[in-house]
């Protein structure tokens, strides 16, 4: 019987807890043109996961240039994002790099460097055939929301 009790109020603390979850879709005017079927950013309590994005234009076209071009089109995007929920670079602790051809790791990185300061957020990369639009990498990103204690 005691087990019993004790699995009822930790059932019912957690489903408390799912109640108070914070959960917020945000998508760019661009993606709901495009009628892509993800949200460009989702904020789940006090974080935030942004979804992959490659160097489009406002037209929803790949930018010229390489991956050098596409690099700051995309941290500027996500600039744009984390402003949405009141943050910047600094507040990005996690992102993940697909780079088409990892030779051009160091270019993507000379772009990176330009955004981000040390102390610098974790990041995993690795190369990928085939990214959406044909592009040359595509960068997702985690962010987070700090108290306002």
């Amino acid at each position: 019987m005691k087990k019993l009790i004790l699995i009822s109020a930790l059932l019912f603390s957690f489903n408390g807890w799912a109640d108070d979850t914070v959960i917020e879709h945000f998508s760019s005017e661009q993606t709901i043109k495009q009628n892509f079927p993800f949200s460009d950013a989702v904020r789940v309590d006090n974080t935030i996961y942004i979804s992959g994005m490659i160097g489009e234009d406002n037209n929803g076209n790949l930018v010229e240039g390489g991956i050098v071009a596409e690099a700051h089109t995309v941290m500027k995007t996500m600039a744009k994002i984390l402003a949405h929920f009141n943050l910047g670079y600094n507040d990005v602790f996690k992102c993940l790099v697909m780079i088409d051809d990892i030779s051009e790791w160091s270019l993507f990185n000379s772009v990176y460097v330009q955004y981000f300061e040390k102390p610098y957020p974790a990041r995993s990369a690795f190369g990928a055939d085939g990214l959406a639009g044909n592009a040359s990498f595509e960068l997702e990103c985690i962010a987070h929301i700090q108290d306002d204690d």
